[in-house]
């Protein structure tokens, strides 16, 4: 580990995920066993969030029906077909890949009989509808309730009407998302974004310093979860009576896993410790799931005495949300990402390079466990933070050639803001924050510079080719996907 006093020119930074050969499914709802990240350490909680296989109010409850009109009739996919076989195959199957999903099976054979589910249905968290034959009309007139839905073709039996249908749902913006593949696991992770509304509904976020105002309103409305705000004098009690020898460890890990420690002394990193135990504690009080801070007024205003970067590092890396500058709005996109991926996020400040096709996302926090409190390690050094030279922050050194896909949830607009790019450089730039992460863009850069007046300038970028879930969660909140590359 290297102590140095002033900025040396970093060498060039490996890539320890590049051969992994981690994969879409591995990801999507992959990581159940992340609370071994504390290594020794006391723990918040048994499970971390994302990990967590049953949400806070139970498994969602989902109606499975299957649709498809008798089969002494001559039709797709065929007169005499088993659709009774089919059935139990397709129950089997998505109770095997949805452990966490409670999946109640019905029958409709025309839209009476899809009313009539729909009128018997009080407590059920929404419809998964496997178009195992066509011509019922059951799936328009469950979709036109309003409640989330999934379509499911089964090929070469449900496929003309999973058309026409899907199409109309969009047509009509019902809270529909649509799965056409002949791979069954698209189909489980799309039944899996029942888990993370669920999970969303019963999740609490502790909002420091920001005031309050009808944003958490909002949010409860909408996505149903909790917004808990105060003020800085709850986690300044908690950092002042943190105990110190538990933070020296916190120091002496952090210190002894970074490529290198920079400006920081070791009493302002244990401070960070102090600051992120006395989060922690925040946190477990009020069984809240996020935390977001708004560390540059407080910082700057004397409320509080320790940047809580490294905290943040922490709770991201092990399966918490931890979201700076009192952004609740990015702090909502990583908490439902994170139920959707079981991956961090990133919240950045942008910059555009239309002279290399890229966008640099950059911030003074970053994880270094980008795919998740389960997977492998990147490098990051210990830095101070930029703006003011003050505190203890991270440089993220993260994977280089790998798709990103980058969000921002707007739950008064129902909107969703989507952009990709493929993860090319780590900039070692003085100027600015501390890590800087250059990918190159997929689509229009040009196109890229024109929506942050009404978006904001933070985005949050997460590792995986994400656009198929982003759809997914998107069309079940009934939210719109705003392609802004």
């Amino acid at each position: 580990m290297e102590m140095q006093n002033q900025k040396s020119q970093s060498p060039k930074p490996v890539d320890p995920v590049a051969a992994c050969g981690i994969s879409r499914r591995e990801f999507i709802g992959g990581c159940a066993a992340c609370a071994a990240g504390i290594a020794g350490l006391s723990a918040m909680a048994a499970t971390p969030a994302f990990a967590q296989t049953q949400p806070a109010g139970g498994k969602p409850k989902v109606r499975l029906v299957f649709t498809h009109i008798p089969p002494q009739s001559p039709t797709w996919p065929n007169i005499g077909y088993d659709y009774e076989g089919r059935k139990k195959e397709l129950t089997a199957r998505l109770k095997k890949g949805c452990p966490g999903i409670e999946f109640l099976p019905a029958t409709a054979n025309n839209a009476d009989q899809g009313k009539k589910i729909l009128e018997a249905d009080k407590e059920v968290d929404g419809y998964l509808i496997y178009m195992i034959g066509i011509w019922t009309g059951a799936p328009q007139a469950i979709a036109a309730s309003g409640r989330p839905t999934i379509f499911v073709d089964d090929f070469y039996g449900g496929s003309g009407e999973f058309l026409v249908a899907y199409s109309a749902a969009k047509r009509n913006g019902w809270k529909v998302a649509g799965v056409s593949s002949s791979n069954f696991d698209d189909v489980i992770d799309a039944a899996r974004c029942f888990e993370c509304i669920k999970k969303l509904q019963n999740s609490v976020v502790i909002r420091v310093g920001a005031g309050s105002g009808a944003s958490g309103q909002n949010i409860r409305k909408i996505l149903g979860t909790r917004v808990l705000d105060m003020d800085f004098g709850p986690l300044n009690e908690l950092y002042k009576k943190a105990d110190k020898a538990e933070a020296a460890k916190w120091a002496d890990r952090w210190m002894g896993e970074a490529r290198k420690i920079v400006e920081p002394k070791r009493a302002e990193i244990e401070r960070s410790a102090a600051m992120y135990l006395a989060m922690r504690e925040l946190m477990s009080r009020n069984k809240a799931q996020a935390i977001t801070i708004n560390c540059l007024g407080g910082f700057y205003g004397g409320h509080i005495t320790a940047y809580p970067c490294l905290g943040f590092f922490q709770l991201n890396n092990d399966g918490y949300v931890g979201a700076c500058e009192a952004d609740i709005r990015s702090t909502i996109t990583m908490l439902l990402m994170g139920y959707l991926t079981g991956r961090p996020g990133y919240i950045s400040d942008p910059v555009i390079d239309t002279a290399k096709n890229q966008i640099i996302y950059a911030h003074c926090v970053a994880p270094n466990k980008v795919y998740g409190p389960d997977g492998p390690s990147n490098p990051y050094d210990i830095r101070s933070h930029s703006e003011d030279r003050k505190g203890a922050a991270v440089r993220s050194l993260m994977p280089l050639g790998k798709m990103t896909t980058t969000v921002k949830f707007s739950y008064n607009r129902k909107q969703v803001i989507f952009h990709q790019a493929r993860s090319a450089e780590n900039i070692d730039e003085d100027k600015a924050c501390r890590t800087k992460l250059a990918a190159e863009v997929k689509g229009d850069i040009d196109k890229l510079l024109g929506y942050w007046d009404t978006w904001g300038w933070h985005r949050v970028t997460f590792y995986g080719d994400l656009k198929r879930p982003v759809q997914n969660i998107a069309a079940m909140l009934g939210f719109e996907v705003i392609e802004e590359a």
